[in-house]
């Protein structure tokens, strides 16, 4: 019974969907971990952090998360919004990161930049690949012949 469920919420995501469901749900519990147990080196972060508190930055990842859970389970074209999300969100992080590596205060910035950069092309990527087709499915053997 569990194999024939997972069977059947694979073929009812698919592949893009199925990156959306899993992608939206980090993102979620990244801005949760914003909120709850903010980090403690924030060096980083001030270009983000002197316009907006970071407990809102952690909301706006949650709803990015949210909104790629909600597109998973859309038709492919229409779920684009929430790729839209997941990489709209990485964005200004890559920025500040970046900023603050080049202006020496976060010497291990261009890492933190990179990682956040290289999720959010990977994104972008998924998001330009079209769902595989669906094979079809098989009648089932009546008779033996």
């Amino acid at each position: 019974m569990p194999r024939r469920a997972v069977r059947r919420l694979a073929s009812t995501l698919g592949r893009r969907g199925a990156f959306l469901l899993c992608f939206g749900t980090v993102w979620g519990l990244i801005g949760y971990g914003q909120i709850t147990a903010p980090p403690t080196d924030q060096r980083g972060l001030h270009l983000l952090l002197d316009r907006v508190p970071l407990a809102v930055w952690g909301w706006l990842w949650i709803t990015a998360g949210v909104v790629a859970i909600v597109s998973a389970w859309m038709r492919q074209g229409s779920d684009r919004f929430g790729f839209l999300a997941l990489s709209l969100i990485v964005t200004p992080w890559v920025i500040s990161y970046l900023v603050a590596w080049m202006q020496g205060t976060y010497p291990r910035g261009w890492i933190v930049s990179a990682l956040y950069g290289g999720l959010a092309i990977g994104i972008m990527v998924v998001a330009g690949w079209a769902e595989p087709p669906r094979p079809k499915r098989e009648e089932p053997p009546y008779g033996l012949q």
